[in-house]
């Protein structure tokens, strides 16, 4: 599977010199008492179980910045899946400085090969039915760029990367909005009044008895939230493609094909970044 990444070399570095430097903040005491500085090593990078991979140049950079004459060699890219026992790299050079970027390699690309191993779960689910499987905000603090990077690796999509890029009215929005009676429709029409036209314009919904009003105010997507299957299928008939329609809340790896299959084109997934395992992947000194 071929990812086309939106990860700079910048991004990347910025978080794995941040992590090295947690890590080792005054060097690493045992690598400089136990390992002779002439040591050279090779070691594999070995997946425990089957899974996808995501994180090849996060990995690789921290062997690079902790030592510049380690190299990592990938026999698979970004995106591509693989089984238990499968040699995903090699690393050779200075021991010190592998033993001292192993871990922190390691935690970042089994987190993000979990998220893509995860990602491609739901995207299964889904299969047929036209519904993207997209990530939500509910990152990591500081590990958005590569969480976000990982659900591409699984075959999903990104939802927006910051609360920057769009208007989402939610619930809390909404309620602030219409506090003391205020009509909701005519709010959301001098909202979008006051927008750029490139600019998305999503509402959230939790009853069907609010999509008339949010429909009326030509929004881009309505995000249907904690609707049942029948509920879903009766919204997606009433908007009848006069905006995009968003599933999200109550979905997981039960329940995410029927909600597909209810007829919407978006299904939000916060479990895909905020409850997934980090695959077994290990570094094996030969």
């Amino acid at each position: 599977m071929t990812v086309e990444s939106q990860l700079t070399v910048s991004a990347i570095d910025s978080v794995v010199r941040a992590a090295l430097t947690e890590d080792a903040p005054w060097g690493d005491v045992t690598g400089t008492t136990l390992i002779p500085a002439s040591a050279r090593t090779t070691a594999r990078l070995v997946a425990r179980e089957p899974g996808v991979l995501s994180g090849a140049d996060v990995f690789a950079a921290a062997m690079r910045l902790t030592d510049d004459k380690l190299t990592t060699d990938f026999s698979l890219a970004d995106g591509d899946g693989f089984g238990a026992g499968a040699e995903l790299a090699v690393v050779a050079g200075p021991a010190r400085g592998l033993l001292q970027a192993e871990r922190v390699g390691l935690n970042l690309l089994q987190r993000m090969s979990g998220i893509a191993a995860l990602t491609a779960e739901y995207v299964r689910e889904a299969a047929g039915t036209g519904a993207r499987i997209v990530d939500t905000r509910k990152t990591t603090p500081g590990l958005r760029a590569l969480e976000r990077h990982a659900v591409r690796c699984g075959g999903g999509h990104n939802h927006r990367h910051s609360l920057s890029d769009a208007v989402m009215a939610k619930d809390n929005h909404l309620a602030i909005l219409t506090a003391g009676g205020a009509d909701l429709a005519e709010e959301l029409i001098a909202a979008k009044g006051r927008l750029g036209h490139t600019t998305h314009f999503e509402v959230e919904v939790d009853s069907p008895a609010q999509i008339e009003a949010v429909l009326a105010a030509g929004v881009d997507t309505i995000m249907l939230d904690n609707f049942s299957i029948d509920e879903l299928r009766a919204g997606v008939r009433q908007v009848a493609g006069r905006a995009l329609v968003e599933a999200s809340g109550n979905v997981n790896l039960h329940t995410v094909g029927a909600i597909a299959k209810a007829g919407v084109d978006i299904i939000s997934v916060g479990a895909l970044t905020h409850s997934v395992r980090s695959l077994d992947i290990g570094l094996d000194i030969s």
